[in-house]
């Protein structure tokens, strides 16, 4: 009997946690990170560096991307959801030909009929739903392709070379049967 006590006690907690968490739903969205560390070269003396993208990582559900409740044309976006997305290089980086000092930057995206533009601004406590002009740095034009398969949610991809040479490679960003990319190097 003192062998069935544990057991009977085990059987009735895990129905009352399994029923307590039947009311969780899950959040209309997360946040993501991509990351690239970049090391200095054997024998060479240094500390490694990182860049980095953060996001909030929206999902279709069933919705068009580009509509105006969503991501309209023609109107800066700020790449993800709930807040800005931000782009954190500890090196000096060129972006899509854009120069960038290392530092923390906020990304949003121009989406127009005839391709789309990377916007890149200082990060100086933008707000999270208006977009201000005054907080540019410069714009970049994205390569596009179209997707046969959509991506459901949101998704933002720091690629890295293997090819010997500087550092260098691809931000690539995916949603619905849009794929946008630029070249990133560091200097």
């Amino acid at each position: 009997m003192r062998f069935f006590a544990p057991l009977l006690a085990i059987a009735l907690v895990v129905p009352a946690a399994a029923q307590s968490q039947t009311g969780l739903r899950p959040a209309p969205s997360g946040r993501a990170t991509t990351t690239v560390t970049l090391a200095p070269p054997r024998g060479v003396a240094g500390e490694p560096a990182t860049i980095a993208v953060d996001y909030g990582q929206p999902h279709l559900r069933g919705r068009q991307l580009n509509t105006d409740s969503l991501v309209p044309y023609d109107t800066p976006w700020r790449t993800g959801a709930n807040d800005v997305t931000t782009l954190t290089t500890g090196v000096d980086l060129t972006v899509g030909g854009l120069s960038l000092a290392k530092g923390k930057y906020v990304l949003y995206t121009l989406p127009s009929r005839s391709g789309w533009k990377l916007i890149v601004q200082r990060s100086a406590g933008q707000s999270a739903t208006e977009y201000d002009p005054a907080h540019d740095v410069g714009r970049v034009d994205l390569r596009q392709q179209r997707l046969t398969t959509p991506v459901e949610s949101l998704s933002i991809w720091l690629i890295p070379s293997t090819q010997p040479g500087p550092a260098r490679g691809e931000l690539r960003l995916a949603w619905g049967t849009v794929a946008l990319s630029t070249d990133w190097s560091a200097k």
